[in-house]
């Protein structure tokens, strides 16, 4: 079950994860209000969702480029 849930985490941009690590929050349920808010508002928590997903992204990138000292 670990595996499956480690496989979602890292397909899913981790957004779930990172709120939970900065709200200490546990991340399931994070998930569940996710998912139980799309079904109650029609899916626009979904554009919140991947609004995060790509500023996480973002931010992931932008460390990455300050330590050049690690790319050939």
């Amino acid at each position: 079950m670990e595996r499956i849930q480690q496989f979602f985490e890292n397909q899913a941009f981790g957004v779930c994860t990172k709120l939970g690590e900065k709200l200490n929050l546990s991340t399931s349920s994070i998930r569940l209000f996710f998912i139980y808010s799309s079904f109650l508002t029609f899916g626009s928590p979904l554009i919140v969702y991947l609004g995060l997903a790509y500023i996480i992204n973002i931010r992931k990138h932008l460390r990455r480029r300050q330590n050049p000292v690690w790319y050939n």
